[in-house]
């Protein structure tokens, strides 16, 4: 078992990555009022799993997949807490992926200012990013995670047991979130390099898991609210990837990640962020795991999407670049100058 304690302003919150962790938050929240959100995906496959963990706690089960991550969801979420009378000191618990936690995690802080939550996440790319640091959201208008809060879980619980069940699909989605953070932190980078063979390992994935969210820990504890401008470089490879998530829908925000981060390797190449040689290390990087990038022929379509990214000031476009091992650069492209990079993948082959 490892234990992460994330030090922040607001509320600290306790990370455990180890099997057993779903065990330990039965135990913790043991004689209080649980309520639990989740989707029809992690429904059907542990009911009775949740019914052992959390017995008779109401259970909140919607919809699943990120076009359900809407204002209608939350305010279901906000209506069953509302029949179920649950009070400041009840406790959410998240039980699923990315978008169960952020839409769970946003009704915890808006239910009478502010209710307990805790982050079960299930899906690798929840327990590698998502559960840790507070962001909470929903999607509206077209726009990604545009009405939200930062809002601390009291506490993470990261059990391996929920990755057996993930699909391909799903794996290489949490894998595209662990190599933009290899990118950033070069110690993960290297274990990857030494380690290439295991990247279907779960054991093995479990444990970069850890290794990621004791990298994200730091960089909240110093900026919990992207004040400073710290937080910004986990958007490296997001503001392509949000964009084309949006445009094209299909494919998980992982593997829009690994996307964004290969179209903008040639960004930070042509912009003169990085040499060459290092765009390249990049992309063979990225091959580990998405070894051909599709063909987006609308590509220059997801301009719009980028426009009304968070990351923006004034009419330019901001990104996050890889700029060297374990570094990286913000930089601001006119639209039209980001419009001839989005044509790039309008010609590399399926």
């Amino acid at each position: 078992m490892q234990i992460i304690e994330v030090h922040t302003k607001s509320r600290p919150s306790t990370v455990f990555c180890g099997a057993g962790s779903a065990e330990m938050a039965s135990e913790y929240l043991r004689g209080a009022q649980a309520f639990v959100v989740t989707d029809t995906n992690v429904s059907r496959l542990y009911s009775e799993r949740i019914a052992q963990l959390f017995p008779g706690a109401p259970v909140c089960v919607l919809p699943a997949g990120e076009r359900y991550k809407s204002r209608t969801s939350l305010f279901r979420i906000l209506d069953a807490m509302l029949d179920a009378r649950l009070h400041r000191s009840s406790v959410v618990v998240a039980l699923g992926g990315g978008v169960i936690g952020d839409m769970a995690g946003l009704a915890a802080a808006l239910y009478m200012r502010g209710t307990r939550i805790v982050q079960m996440p299930t899906t690798l790319l929840a327990q590698v990013d998502s559960s840790v640091g507070g962001k909470t959201a929903v999607d509206y208008r077209g726009v990604k995670n545009v009405i939200g809060a930062f809002y601390q879980p009291e506490r993470v619980y990261c059990d391996p047991l929920f990755l057996e069940t993930l699909p391909p699909r799903e794996i290489r989605c949490g894998l595209g979130e662990i190599i933009k953070t290899a990118l950033l932190d070069d110690s993960i980078g290297q274990k990857i390099r030494e380690n290439t063979g295991r990247l279907h390992d779960l054991a093995f994935l479990h444990d970069l898991a850890a290794d990621c969210v004791r990298f994200k820990a730091g960089i909240v504890e110093r900026d919990e609210t992207e004040s400073s401008g710290l937080r910004k470089c986990l958007n490296l490879g997001h503001t392509t990837g949000h964009a084309l998530e949006l445009l094209c829908g299909r494919r998980s925000h992982g593997e829009y990640v690994l996307i964004g981060l290969w179209l903008e390797s040639f960004i930070a190449e042509g912009e003169g962020v990085c040499t060459p040689a290092y765009a390249q290390e990049v992309r063979s990087f990225l091959s580990l795991v998405q070894p051909r990038i599709p063909r987006i022929p609308n590509a220059a379509e997801g301009l719009r999407y980028a426009l009304l990214d968070k990351k923006n000031n004034g009419g330019d476009i901001s990104f996050i670049l890889p700029k060297a091992r374990g570094e990286y650069a913000e930089l601001a492209l006119t639209p039209e100058r980001y419009e001839r990079y989005l044509n790039i993948l309008a010609g590399e082959q399926a």
